[in-house]
């Protein structure tokens, strides 16, 4: 049985699995230090999460797909770490994250919108002021200070991510919108989306948990809601509507 040790949000976890794919994926985050998790997974819940995977894309509005057996296993391995790392304070989410001058934004939507087509105007604004975090699954620490992101191997289809921790500073809904426009939300306009675009399953306590870390979290980073066309300049607006100075 494939096994390893990876260090993911500070966290070392130890993952037993059925095919090679996941170890691979996992190889930039290997550690010596001893697991605090241990994932393992089975031929059954591998088949759950396929399910599961369509049920998703469903809601979304996305187009059914086949996986492969071993990439359901890598969504198996995260879905388990991600419980597992709830009660250590750490929320998996969906996003883009991108980082500037060491500290990150976080742009979050329903898959297609385009948080991915944003974020590369970010990169080619800021040439080598921007590093990207991750593209699509990012872990996310909340404690009394600042919350701290992370760089995950899940990364999306453009495996786009760093092995790197970085203060995240604002969280960002985007839309669609024929003008660039960003403006500040609230956390009750905020809400709905970041409990959507987070980690969750249909057992209420951990939704409740959930709930518990978004509290939290959206009372200490900036909270925006940005409309934008897919323009170079809609990156400089975002930045903008979040910082004094370029």
């Amino acid at each position: 049985m494939p096994s390893g040790t990876y260090l993911f949000a500070e966290i070392p976890v130890r993952i037993f699995s059925l095919y090679e794919e996941v170890q691979v994926m996992c190889a930039d985050y290997r550690t010596e230090l001893e697991p605090e998790v241990i994932v393992t997974t089975t031929a059954e819940e591998i088949a759950e999460e396929d399910k599961l995977s369509d049920e998703q894309r469903q809601l979304e509005g996305l187009p059914p797909c086949k996986f492969t057996t071993a990439y359901l296993e890598t969504l198996t391995v995260y879905r388990k770490i991600a419980l597992a790392f709830m009660q250590r304070n750490v929320l998996l989410m969906h996003g883009s994250v991108i980082a500037v001058d060491g500290e990150a934004y976080m742009f979050t939507a329903l898959s297609g919108t385009g948080k991915s087509t944003h974020v590369r105007l970010w990169r080619k604004l800021f040439g080598q002021r921007a590093v990207m975090v991750n593209d699509d699954k990012p872990l996310v620490r909340i404690g009394e200070g600042r919350p701290i992101v992370y760089g995950t191997p899940w990364d999306g289809k453009h495996h786009l991510s760093n092995n790197i921790a970085v203060p995240l500073k604002a969280i960002v809904v985007l839309k669609r919108g024929e003008e660039n426009e960003i403006h500040a939300i609230t956390v009750q306009e905020a809400f709905p989306t970041l409990l959507q675009q987070s980690f969750r399953t249909e057992d209420p306590m951990v939704t409740i948990r959930t709930m518990q870390l978004l509290s939290s979290l959206s009372k200490q980073v900036g909270l925006y809601e940005l409309h934008c066309n897919m323009n170079p300049d809609a990156a400089e607006v975002a930045y903008r509507g979040m910082n004094d100075e370029f």
